[in-house]
C-alpha cells in the first residue's frame, strides 16, 4: 500500500559498478546510478513483504547484492542455483512494485587517460543531468543522499557536483544492509552491465548459466525494470 504523506523530501541513493582504476577488458565500464525516492510514497509494506519471503527461504537479514548472486561469490558460495535465482528474480520483482526511478551514468574505460580525466568525464555527466532537470531538483524542500564511501572519488565528485548545482543537501553514510534502496541501487548497477554486455556480446558463463540466454535476460530482467529511468516534471 502506498501512503502520500507529504512531498517535501527526496532521497538519492548511490551505488558503482567498477573503479577508477586502469582500464581492464573484464571490466571496461565504470558505471554509478542514482536511485530517486520520493519520501511521501511510503515503501514499508514492500519492503516487509520482501523480508518475509527472505525469512521463509531461511535467509533473514542476507543483503541482496546481485553481482555476487549471479557468481556465486561471497555470501552466496554455498548457495545453491535455484535458490539463487529465487533470490534473484523476487528481488526484481520486489523493485518493480516500487515507485522509484533511476538514472545510469556510464564511463568507457577504454577512452580514459587516467584518474583525473574519468573524474572530469563523470563530474560533467551528473552536473549536465542536474543542469537539465533543475525544475525537478528545486522542487523539493530537502534532498538527502545517501551513499556508503565505497569510492572516494565518487565522493568527492558527488559532493562538488551536488552543492554547487542545488546548494544545501545532506550527505549520508550508509551500510548498504540497512537500506533495500541502497541494494536496489546495486541491481539497476547489474541491470545496465548486462545491457551493455548483451550488446557487445560479452555476457560471461555464469551470467547465462544464471540468467539464461540474451533474449532471456532482456525479456525478464531488463525490460521489467525499464519503467523505472528517470523522468523529468
Amino acid at each position: 500500500m502506498v501512503i502520500y504523506m507529504n512531498n517535501d523530501e527526496l532521497s538519492i541513493f548511490i551505488d558503482e559498478l567498477g573503479d577508477f582504476g586502469k582500464y581492464d577488458s573484464k571490466s571496461p565500464y565504470y558505471i554509478t546510478v542514482l536511485v530517486f525516492h520520493n519520501q511521501s510514497v511510503v515503501i514499508n509494506d514492500e519492503i516487509k513483504r520482501f523480508d518475509d519471503y527472505l525469512n521463509e527461504l531461511g535467509y533473514k537479514d542476507i543483503m541482496i547484492h546481485t553481482g555476487p548472486i549471479i557468481r556465486q561469490e561471497n555470501i552466496f558460495r554455498n548457495i545453491d542455483l535455484p535458490t539463487r535465482r529465487k533470490l534473484f528474480n523476487r528481488f526484481v520483482a520486489f523493485t518493480k512494485k516500487l515507485d522509484i526511478m533511476y538514472v545510469p551514468f556510464i564511463i568507457d574505460k577504454k577512452h580514459i587517460e587516467d584518474v583525473t580525466d574519468m573524474s572530469g568525464k563523470l563530474s560533467k555527466e551528473i552536473s549536465n543531468f542536474i543542469r537539465n532537470n533543475n525544475e525537478y531538483f528545486y522542487s523539493w524542500k530537502s534532498i538527502k543522499v545517501y551513499y556508503d564511501n565505497g569510492q572516494v572519488e565518487l565522493s568527492k565528485i558527488l559532493s562538488s557536483t551536488f552543492n554547487i548545482m542545488i546548494g544545501e543537501i545532506t550527505f549520508k553514510k550508509v551500510m548498504p544492509k540497512d537500506y533495500k534502496l541502497f541494494q536496489v541501487a546495486d541491481l539497476f548497477c547489474t541491470i545496465e552491465n548486462l545491457r551493455l554486455k548483451i550488446e557487445h556480446k560479452t555476457l560471461t558463463k555464469s551470467e547465462h548459466i544464471m540468467l539464461g540466454t540474451e533474449k532471456e535476460i532482456k525479456k525478464n530482467v531488463i525490460s521489467k525494470l525499464d519503467d523505472k529511468y528517470f523522468k523529468s516534471l
